[in-house]
């Protein structure tokens, strides 16, 4: 894709839409401010869509709110993230690291929050065995450095994609639902990583007390995803923007509940501090479901011009033989514990998100 002429779409630090958002999370997380004041973090997967967010609020906390900065050792190896993104200063330190290979630091680590991974379809099938390798191999590594580093929370982003294909009964879907997913399918790369790797956290709590937390994220979307990801709502948006119509694989019947990022990093610092060892917590947007149909009219309503909706071939056997046919958490448990409802709804969120691809 052409950059734009004004700037370009990998620049976040000059979104205005992204500003304004880390001035929203940063006043929503104001309760938190403790856990934030003078403590270092290490991020992995920093150049990554909710890594990149994370960062941006470090720098935000640190220029404009904290009396004792925080610091960070930020890494990515980016095999799907963007560089440019990362910028080091005196308080947050970029490395360039493959967390498959075991990480060293003489800093002492307050919370360690393990967010690499290849989340897109498109790429995970292009890097199966790196994707297995940062959930797994990688996961061990940053609980091993976590252990030795006696951190006080560790937090692992796994994904909605334990569940696999949910029966219907079990949708919305509670944590306590053990899932229905192939290990053997197109998705299985992902998605058995994700399950290993929240075992090895679990055993790590049972055994060496590592304070561990999982978060299960439900289609998180907002400014900064990748416009060539090709999941399905950066996908339209782009096919929007381009005047082109929006592709949609199969039928369309597919249904998914969205999660505003905003709304996806508050809950995830929520559950890094908390005290809920050894636990997972879907995050995302218990919205009524909409099909990927009804979310194409969504894009095409955001529109000032007329867009065509087409239906297509699934291009891969990860969307024509196993893309779930429902998506959308219970949240009871998140809402329980830390006391939080989503921000943002599907409208609200949408439309800060084409406003971000349109700034850019």
């Amino acid at each position: 894709m052409a950059k734009s002429k004004k700037k370009s779409r990998e620049d976040l630090y000059g979104s205005k839409i992204i500003q304004e958002d880390i001035v929203q999370l940063a006043k929503h997380l104001k309760d938190q401010l403790k856990h934030f004041e003078g403590k270092t973090f290490l991020v992995t997967g920093a150049g990554g869509f909710l890594g990149n967010y994370i960062v941006l609020l470090f720098r935000y906390l640190n220029k404009y709110v904290l009396k004792k900065k925080l610091s960070a050792v930020l890494l990515d190896n980016f095999i799907t993230g963007y560089e440019q993104h990362i910028l080091s200063d005196e308080n947050l330190t970029f490395q360039k690291h493959n967390v498959i290979e075991p990480f060293k630091t003489d800093k002492k680590i307050d919370y360690l929050i393990h967010a690499a991974g290849i989340a897109s379809p498109v790429y995970y099938t292009k890097f199966p065995v790196e994707t297995m390798d940062v959930g797994t191999i990688g996961t061990r590594h940053m609980l091993d450095l976590a252990r030795e580093k006696k951190v006080k929370s560790f937090l692992f982003t796994s994904s909605s994609e334990v569940y696999g294909d949910p029966d219907s009964k079990f949708v919305p879907t509670p944590e306590t639902y053990f899932g229905n997913v192939s290990i053997t399918g197109p998705r299985a790369c992902y998605d058995e990583s994700k399950r290993f790797g929240e075992t090895m956290c679990v055993t790590y709590w049972n055994v060496y007390r590592v304070p561990v937390k999982m978060v299960r994220p439900f289609n998180v979307y907002g400014p900064g995803i990748r416009p060539d990801d090709y999941r399905v709502l950066p996908n339209f948006i782009e096919h929007a923007l381009r005047k082109e119509p929006l592709p949609i694989h199969g039928d369309g019947r597919n249904t998914r509940s969205f999660c505003y990022i905003n709304d996806a990093i508050e809950m995830i610092f929520r559950v890094l501090f908390s005290k809920a060892h050894g636990e997972s917590f879907n995050i995302g947007n218990p919205e009524k479901e909409i099909s990927v149909e009804e979310l194409a009219q969504y894009v095409v309503k955001a529109m000032p011009y007329p867009v065509k909706i087409v239906h297509i071939d699934p291009p891969h056997a990860v969307y024509s033989k196993s893309d779930p046919k429902r998506r959308c958490p219970d949240i009871s448990k998140v809402q329980k514990a830390m006391g939080f409802k989503p921000r943002y709804g599907l409208k609200d969120g949408l439309a800060r998100t084409v406003a971000w691809f349109q700034e850019s």
